[in-house]
């Protein structure tokens, strides 16, 4: 495979996407402000330069995984970005979660240039990346999306194209709202559970053949020592952060004023895992919100 990627954010997220894109043949540069994951992709199969939009400018695809919107504006506008460093025909996908109306404004000014481009952030967890089982929910014109398909599914096993720009990122607002909601309450379902005696495994066990069966309860079950893969049986580390979620619901509920949708259970995931955040467990998997509802002593 001849196409020349360039990967920028190599997080708990990115660098395992970036590494599937190694082993799967192509070339495959990546650049973060971690060198320890930079080295971790070199050692996949990657590779690196020391100017990353000296990179850029050689790329047939630019793949960006950032924690927010702003960095998202920041790394793709103005004079030192990649929109005026990348060569024509290049195509773009960025795979952060950020606002819909920052995916549509980058979107905007690449199209401007002449550049095709695409929302396309993920569902899956840390685990759906290492495995390339992650889904794609991308937002953009169908010929790009058609055009990207062949290194989203090296990536993702479900690969979904939402509508037109912004949309992917409609989606993955949608999604980890009620993801946070759903991880919430499976919580406050499995210590209701053990505060009379149950056996955790047992209690979810049942409840996942039952009309309570849900993600979190199935596949990142928050209560340490039921599910061995879990972060909740590794000290909730690893997986997706307390802060991202938090950064997530944000987002829902600025969306939600912003088109006047009531989201109250969306707003109250929201404050919750803001006092969870300033208790000292930001950097914890968000799955770590069991913790905060322990019984009280």
């Amino acid at each position: 495979m001849s196409a020349a990627i360039v990967f920028i954010g190599l997080g708990n997220m990115g660098l395992p996407m970036a590494q599937n894109l190694a082993k799967a043949g192509f070339s495959v540069s990546g650049h973060d402000l971690v060198k320890a994951s930079v080295d971790k992709l070199v050692a996949a199969g990657g590779k690196t330069e020391a100017d990353a939009m000296a990179a850029v400018a050689k790329a047939d695809v630019v793949i960006t995984m950032l924690p927010a919107s702003k960095h998202v504006e920041s790394i793709y506008l103005g004079d030192k970005g990649i929109l005026a460093h990348a060569k024509p025909g290049t195509l773009l996908i960025d795979c952060s979660t950020i606002a819909p109306e920052s995916a549509r404004k980058v979107a905007g000014a690449a199209s401007e240039k002449g550049f095709a481009m695409l929302d396309a952030p993920v569902s899956g967890g840390t685990g759906g990346a290492t495995a390339g089982t992650l889904t794609f929910m991308v937002g953009g014109a169908a010929a790009t999306f058609a055009a990207a398909k062949p290194y989203l599914e090296k990536m993702g096993k479900a690969i979904y194209h939402a509508g037109d720009s912004g949309s992917g990122q409609t989606v993955k607002v949608c999604n980890n709202m009620l993801l946070g909601i759903l991880m919430i309450g499976t919580s406050e379902a499995i210590r209701l559970g053990i505060a009379n005696g149950m056996d955790p495994k047992v209690l979810s066990e049942i409840m996942s053949k039952s009309s309570g069966r849900n993600w979190a309860l199935e596949v990142y079950n928050p209560c340490p020592g039921v599910m061995e893969a879990a972060p909740a049986s590794k000290d909730y580390a690893g997986g997706f952060g307390v802060d991202l979620m938090l950064k997530d619901l944000g987002l829902a509920v600025e969306n939600a004023l912003a088109t006047s949708s009531p989201v109250p259970l969306g707003a109250l995931a929201r404050n919750l895992y803001d006092i969870h955040s300033k208790g000292g467990s930001g950097g914890l998997d968000f799955s770590s919100i069991f913790n905060m509802l322990a019984k009280a002593k």
